[in-house]
């Protein structure tokens, strides 16, 4: 554990910037994938969405490392999980929703 606390409006800061950044690049996954992978939902069966989805978690958790938000006691398994689960789930509704509209229309 650190020595240094950090106080509770910066604990509140850095979770919010946490979870706004992978709200983001879940939503961004998902609009790659529609993107890139098509319009049909066969095309939707190809396992390229997926790693669209794991190549945006890898590059959250570089950048994550690299910006200095937590200290290296700090970020433990929760956070590699949390990280990957929210990341993971914006990008799944967020392709739903594109592919759905496209279903529909």
């Amino acid at each position: 554990m650190s020595t240094t606390t950090i106080s509770e409006r910066g604990q509140h800061l850095r979770s919010v910037g946490v979870t706004a950044s992978c709200a983001l690049f879940g939503v961004a996954a998902g609009v790659i994938s529609y993107i890139e992978i098509g319009e049909t939902a066969a095309d939707a069966g190809s396992s390229l969405g997926l790693a669209i989805a794991v190549v945006a978690i890898l590059i959250q958790y570089a950048i994550i490392k690299v910006s200095g938000v937590y200290d290296e006691d700090e970020f433990g398994f929760k956070h590699y999980l949390y990280i990957s689960f929210m990341i993971f789930a914006f990008w799944f509704v967020t392709w739903g929703i594109l592919l759905t509209e496209t279903y529909l229309n």
